[in-house]
């Protein structure tokens, strides 16, 4: 068996984290977000490292877990953060995969359950995979820290939550859940005082990955 090249990582990446910022980061083989099959392909180049981070899925068939597990037994390091490969580092840890972040852990603990906390409608690759939609972790990241500044009610910032889930995935964002929101009875105030404060809204898997 050919040895991996401790020199190579390969990296799939999509509208988690801006290229250009990942690239300062770590420098290696940025591909776009893996669709089923690709980390399989990526595994039999023999990098020593393969890091996923975006995914497809819906209209296009997901990572496998036994692609994961078969780079694994070639002695490829497979790490997960932030968006699905937080999901699939949880789901394949027991097994070697170096989960990443505290996304990854609250798939771990079960603090998150659900595959679409991490779901977004973004563009194409020309685009740089530009987000189009608002993944629950970050909305729930926001309002966890516009509640810890004072700027939402405990029971606002629950009642926002409970609207960005009743959500379809590609319409989620803070301004829908807003409306959402305001329509089963959240005072206008607080939408204000919200919407006053929104430059502060967390996009929680870029610090995840700044963090890693």
């Amino acid at each position: 068996m050919t040895p991996p090249d401790p020199g190579r990582c390969i990296v799939f990446l999509g509208p988690s984290l801006p290229l250009a910022q990942a690239r300062q980061l770590l420098p290696a083989d940025y591909r776009p977000p893996a669709a089923q099959g690709d980390l399989y392909r990526a595994a039999r180049s023999r990098p020593f490292a393969i890091g996923l981070i975006d995914g497809v899925f819906h209209a296009q068939p997901s990572v496998w877990h036994k692609e994961i597990l078969w780079a694994l037994s070639e002695g490829i390091h497979v790490l997960g953060a932030a968006s699905m490969g937080a999901l699939r580092a949880a789901e394949t840890d027991a097994f070697g995969t170096l989960g990443v972040g505290r996304i990854y852990e609250g798939y771990r603990d079960g603090g998150l359950e659900d595959d679409d906390e991490v779901a977004l409608l973004h563009g194409p690759a020309e685009t740089g995979w530009l987000p189009l939609s608002e993944p629950l972790v970050n909305l729930r990241a926001t309002l966890q820290a516009a509640q810890a500044a004072g700027v939402l009610a405990a029971a606002d910032a629950q009642r926002m939550l409970d609207a960005a889930r009743s959500l379809y995935y590609p319409s989620r964002s803070l301004e829908g859940a807003l409306a959402v929101a305001l329509e089963q009875g959240m005072a206008s105030a607080a939408a204000q005082a919200l919407r006053a404060w929104r430059p502060q809204a967390v996009s929680y898997t870029h610090l995840e990955l700044r963090r890693a």
